[in-house]
Protein backbone atom coordinates (compact mmCIF):
# COMPACT_ATOMS: atom_id res chain seq x y z
CA UNK A 1 0.00 0.00 0.00
CA UNK A 2 1.30 3.42 -0.80
CA UNK A 3 1.19 6.31 1.76
CA UNK A 4 -1.15 8.87 1.22
CA UNK A 5 -2.30 11.86 3.29
CA UNK A 6 -5.21 13.95 2.44
CA UNK A 7 -5.89 17.79 3.00
CA UNK A 8 -8.99 18.88 2.51
CA UNK A 9 -10.70 22.33 1.09
CA UNK A 10 -11.95 24.95 2.92
CA UNK A 11 -15.12 24.15 4.00
CA UNK A 12 -15.71 20.49 3.01
CA UNK A 13 -14.64 17.97 6.47
CA UNK A 14 -12.31 15.01 5.12
CA UNK A 15 -15.35 12.87 5.22
CA UNK A 16 -16.68 14.67 2.50
CA UNK A 17 -14.24 12.69 0.64
CA UNK A 18 -14.94 9.20 1.96
CA UNK A 19 -16.58 7.83 -1.52
CA UNK A 20 -13.28 9.29 -3.24
CA UNK A 21 -10.69 7.77 -0.58
CA UNK A 22 -12.70 4.38 -1.11
CA UNK A 23 -11.73 4.53 -4.62
CA UNK A 24 -8.57 5.08 -3.75
CA UNK A 25 -7.74 2.44 -1.33
CA UNK A 26 -9.15 0.05 -3.93
CA UNK A 27 -6.02 1.23 -6.22
CA UNK A 28 -3.82 0.81 -3.38
CA UNK A 29 -3.48 3.77 -1.45
CA UNK A 30 -3.60 3.71 2.75
CA UNK A 31 -5.29 7.42 2.67
CA UNK A 32 -5.16 9.00 5.75
CA UNK A 33 -6.29 12.68 6.29
CA UNK A 34 -6.99 15.02 8.89
CA UNK A 35 -10.30 15.24 9.86
CA UNK A 36 -10.90 19.61 9.68
CA UNK A 37 -8.54 21.97 9.81
CA UNK A 38 -9.16 25.40 11.59
CA UNK A 39 -11.08 24.87 14.47
CA UNK A 40 -8.57 23.43 17.04
CA UNK A 41 -7.15 26.26 19.37
CA UNK A 42 -3.59 24.61 19.13
CA UNK A 43 -3.77 25.21 15.48
CA UNK A 44 -5.70 28.87 15.12
CA UNK A 45 -6.77 30.54 11.91
CA UNK A 46 -3.90 33.51 11.33
CA UNK A 47 -2.71 35.23 8.09
CA UNK A 48 -0.81 33.06 5.50
CA UNK A 49 -1.83 30.05 7.65
CA UNK A 50 1.06 29.03 9.53
CA UNK A 51 -0.67 26.74 11.82
CA UNK A 52 -2.62 25.00 9.43
CA UNK A 53 0.89 23.57 7.91
CA UNK A 54 1.78 22.93 11.48
CA UNK A 55 -1.58 20.87 12.34
CA UNK A 56 -1.00 19.09 9.27
CA UNK A 57 2.60 18.39 9.73
CA UNK A 58 2.14 17.22 13.79
CA UNK A 59 -0.98 14.79 12.06
CA UNK A 60 1.49 13.40 9.35
CA UNK A 61 4.73 12.60 11.63
CA UNK A 62 3.53 10.00 13.65
CA UNK A 63 1.90 8.28 10.45
CA UNK A 64 5.53 8.60 8.31
CA UNK A 65 6.98 7.29 11.35
CA UNK A 66 5.14 4.25 11.50
CA UNK A 67 4.86 3.47 7.57
CA UNK A 68 8.82 4.27 7.69
CA UNK A 69 8.84 6.29 4.44
CA UNK A 70 7.50 9.44 3.56
CA UNK A 71 3.92 9.61 2.02
CA UNK A 72 2.34 11.09 -0.84
CA UNK A 73 0.72 14.57 0.11
CA UNK A 74 -3.16 15.31 -1.91
CA UNK A 75 -4.52 18.76 -0.86
CA UNK A 76 -7.63 20.13 -2.50
CA UNK A 77 -7.47 23.95 -2.84
CA UNK A 78 -6.81 24.98 0.85
CA UNK A 79 -5.40 21.31 1.32
CA UNK A 80 -2.75 21.84 -1.70
CA UNK A 81 -1.74 24.86 -0.40
CA UNK A 82 -1.16 23.63 3.07
CA UNK A 83 0.10 20.43 1.68
CA UNK A 84 3.03 22.55 -0.64
CA UNK A 85 3.96 24.05 2.94
CA UNK A 86 4.61 21.19 4.82
CA UNK A 87 6.34 19.40 2.70
CA UNK A 88 8.71 22.60 1.93
CA UNK A 89 8.72 22.75 5.55
CA UNK A 90 9.23 19.14 6.45
CA UNK A 91 10.84 16.90 3.48
CA UNK A 92 11.16 13.79 5.36
CA UNK A 93 7.17 13.72 4.81
CA UNK A 94 6.63 14.18 1.32
CA UNK A 95 7.98 11.85 -1.80
CA UNK A 96 5.88 13.85 -3.64
CA UNK A 97 2.83 16.49 -3.12
CA UNK A 98 -0.32 16.67 -5.73
CA UNK A 99 -2.23 19.29 -5.99
CA UNK A 100 -5.86 19.29 -6.76
CA UNK A 101 -6.86 22.73 -8.10
CA UNK A 102 -4.55 24.53 -5.77
CA UNK A 103 -3.43 26.99 -8.48
CA UNK A 104 -0.25 29.09 -6.24
CA UNK A 105 -0.59 32.16 -5.93
CA UNK A 106 2.65 34.55 -6.80
CA UNK A 107 3.75 37.58 -8.57
CA UNK A 108 1.54 40.89 -8.61
CA UNK A 109 -1.17 39.13 -7.67
CA UNK A 110 0.08 37.84 -4.30
CA UNK A 111 0.98 41.70 -3.90
CA UNK A 112 -2.40 42.46 -4.88
CA UNK A 113 -3.84 40.14 -1.96
CA UNK A 114 -1.41 41.75 0.80
CA UNK A 115 -2.41 44.95 -0.61
CA UNK A 116 -6.22 44.34 0.49
CA UNK A 117 -5.13 42.52 3.79
CA UNK A 118 -3.44 45.82 4.48
CA UNK A 119 -6.04 47.72 3.23
CA UNK A 120 -9.00 45.49 4.92
CA UNK A 121 -10.74 44.92 1.58
CA UNK A 122 -9.58 41.52 0.97
CA UNK A 123 -13.34 40.94 2.17
CA UNK A 124 -14.88 42.54 -0.53
CA UNK A 125 -12.99 39.91 -3.17
CA UNK A 126 -12.39 36.39 -1.53
CA UNK A 127 -14.93 34.24 -1.00
CA UNK A 128 -15.64 35.08 2.71
CA UNK A 129 -18.15 37.68 1.45
CA UNK A 130 -20.06 34.31 0.61
CA UNK A 131 -19.05 32.55 3.03
CA UNK A 132 -19.89 34.94 5.85
CA UNK A 133 -23.41 34.88 5.29
CA UNK A 134 -23.66 30.98 4.65
CA UNK A 135 -26.46 29.11 5.97
CA UNK A 136 -25.82 26.89 8.80
CA UNK A 137 -28.76 25.03 10.05
CA UNK A 138 -31.29 22.63 9.13
CA UNK A 139 -34.42 21.20 10.60
CA UNK A 140 -33.15 17.23 9.37
CA UNK A 141 -30.79 16.09 7.01
CA UNK A 142 -33.13 15.43 4.92
CA UNK A 143 -33.97 19.35 4.49
CA UNK A 144 -29.96 19.86 4.07
CA UNK A 145 -29.92 17.47 1.45
CA UNK A 146 -32.56 18.86 -0.69
CA UNK A 147 -31.15 22.32 0.13
CA UNK A 148 -27.93 21.42 -1.14
CA UNK A 149 -29.44 19.44 -4.14
CA UNK A 150 -30.76 22.88 -5.38
CA UNK A 151 -27.69 24.81 -5.30
CA UNK A 152 -26.52 24.64 -8.60
CA UNK A 153 -22.53 23.63 -7.70
CA UNK A 154 -23.51 21.07 -5.35
CA UNK A 155 -25.54 19.51 -8.24
CA UNK A 156 -23.08 18.76 -10.33
CA UNK A 157 -21.67 16.46 -7.37
CA UNK A 158 -21.63 12.99 -7.74
CA UNK A 159 -24.93 11.66 -5.11
CA UNK A 160 -22.27 9.45 -2.93
CA UNK A 161 -20.15 12.23 -2.48
CA UNK A 162 -23.05 14.79 -1.38
CA UNK A 163 -24.37 12.48 0.90
CA UNK A 164 -21.23 12.00 2.33
CA UNK A 165 -21.27 15.96 2.94
CA UNK A 166 -24.73 15.40 4.82
CA UNK A 167 -23.04 12.50 6.71
CA UNK A 168 -19.80 14.09 7.57
CA UNK A 169 -20.45 17.93 7.60
CA UNK A 170 -23.59 18.56 9.29
CA UNK A 171 -23.78 17.91 13.30
CA UNK A 172 -26.99 17.66 15.27
CA UNK A 173 -27.05 19.92 17.87
CA UNK A 174 -29.13 20.01 21.49
CA UNK A 175 -31.98 21.19 19.66
CA UNK A 176 -32.13 18.91 17.02
CA UNK A 177 -31.13 20.99 14.69
CA UNK A 178 -28.62 19.92 11.88
CA UNK A 179 -26.06 22.22 12.11
CA UNK A 180 -22.24 22.76 10.14
CA UNK A 181 -19.86 21.03 11.28
CA UNK A 182 -17.59 23.62 10.00
CA UNK A 183 -18.14 26.77 10.69
CA UNK A 184 -18.78 30.08 8.31
CA UNK A 185 -16.45 31.83 10.98
CA UNK A 186 -13.71 29.87 10.62
CA UNK A 187 -14.09 29.53 6.57
CA UNK A 188 -14.63 33.03 6.14
CA UNK A 189 -11.04 33.32 8.15
CA UNK A 190 -9.60 31.12 5.84
CA UNK A 191 -10.73 32.70 2.77
CA UNK A 192 -9.55 36.15 4.13
CA UNK A 193 -6.04 35.04 5.01
CA UNK A 194 -5.08 33.03 1.78
CA UNK A 195 -1.09 33.33 1.92
CA UNK A 196 0.30 35.80 -0.07
CA UNK A 197 4.15 34.84 0.86
CA UNK A 198 4.44 31.21 -0.77
CA UNK A 199 6.97 33.05 -3.02
CA UNK A 200 9.18 33.77 -0.17
CA UNK A 201 8.04 31.24 1.49
CA UNK A 202 10.05 28.56 -1.10
CA UNK A 203 13.06 30.53 -1.13
CA UNK A 204 13.45 29.81 2.50
CA UNK A 205 12.10 26.01 2.25
CA UNK A 206 13.12 24.94 -0.89
CA UNK A 207 11.21 21.62 -2.22
CA UNK A 208 12.74 18.61 -2.22
CA UNK A 209 10.33 16.24 -3.96
CA UNK A 210 8.17 16.78 -7.18
CA UNK A 211 5.11 18.38 -7.58
CA UNK A 212 2.27 17.88 -9.79
CA UNK A 213 -1.24 19.44 -10.37
CA UNK A 214 -4.87 18.23 -11.29
CA UNK A 215 -7.25 21.01 -12.36
CA UNK A 216 -10.76 21.19 -13.39
CA UNK A 217 -11.41 22.77 -16.99
CA UNK A 218 -13.77 24.83 -15.54
CA UNK A 219 -12.70 25.77 -12.72
CA UNK A 220 -12.73 29.71 -12.29
CA UNK A 221 -10.02 29.65 -9.26
CA UNK A 222 -7.61 28.85 -11.69
CA UNK A 223 -8.71 31.87 -14.03
CA UNK A 224 -8.62 33.74 -11.36
CA UNK A 225 -5.56 32.82 -9.55
CA UNK A 226 -3.37 32.36 -12.60
CA UNK A 227 -1.26 29.56 -13.22
CA UNK A 228 2.31 31.28 -13.36
CA UNK A 229 3.54 30.28 -10.52
CA UNK A 230 2.13 26.64 -10.44
CA UNK A 231 3.63 25.84 -13.40
CA UNK A 232 6.98 27.23 -12.03
CA UNK A 233 6.51 24.61 -8.88
CA UNK A 234 5.67 21.79 -10.48
CA UNK A 235 7.54 22.02 -13.68
CA UNK A 236 4.65 21.36 -16.09
CA UNK A 237 3.69 18.90 -14.87
CA UNK A 238 -0.19 19.71 -15.08
CA UNK A 239 -3.11 17.56 -15.51
CA UNK A 240 -6.69 18.90 -16.50
CA UNK A 241 -10.08 17.21 -16.45
CA UNK A 242 -13.44 18.00 -17.14
CA UNK A 243 -14.94 19.45 -13.93
CA UNK A 244 -15.06 23.06 -12.12
CA UNK A 245 -13.10 23.66 -8.81
CA UNK A 246 -14.97 21.17 -7.14
CA UNK A 247 -13.90 18.20 -9.56
CA UNK A 248 -13.09 15.53 -7.15
CA UNK A 249 -16.66 15.81 -6.02
CA UNK A 250 -18.07 15.84 -9.18
CA UNK A 251 -16.04 12.79 -10.78
CA UNK A 252 -14.73 10.91 -7.90
CA UNK A 253 -13.83 7.54 -10.01
CA UNK A 254 -12.30 9.90 -12.41
CA UNK A 255 -10.11 11.80 -9.65
CA UNK A 256 -9.11 8.59 -8.50
CA UNK A 257 -7.31 7.55 -12.06
CA UNK A 258 -5.78 10.69 -12.54
CA UNK A 259 -3.90 10.60 -8.73
CA UNK A 260 -2.89 7.25 -9.39
CA UNK A 261 -1.85 8.37 -12.80
CA UNK A 262 0.12 11.52 -11.27
CA UNK A 263 1.52 9.47 -8.20
CA UNK A 264 3.20 7.15 -10.73
CA UNK A 265 4.93 9.64 -12.56
CA UNK A 266 5.88 11.67 -9.04
CA UNK A 267 7.22 8.42 -8.19
CA UNK A 268 9.12 8.15 -10.91
CA UNK A 269 10.82 10.82 -10.69
CA UNK A 270 11.31 10.76 -6.83
CA UNK A 271 13.45 7.74 -7.01
CA UNK A 272 15.13 8.59 -10.53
Amino acid sequence: MQPLIFAHANSFPAGTYEYLFAQLRQRGFDVHALPRFGHDPAYPVTDNWPYLVQQLRDFAQPLVAQWGQPALLVGHSLGGFVSLMAAAQTPELARGVLLLDSPLLGGWRATSVLAAKRSRLVDTFSPGKISRKRRIRWGSAQEALEHFQRKQSFARWHPQMLQDYIRHGLQQDEQGQYTLWFTREEETAIYNSLPHNLGAWLRRHPLRCPVAFIGGRQSHEMRQVGMEMTERVTRGRIMLLDGTHLFPMERPLVTAAAIEASWLNLASIATA
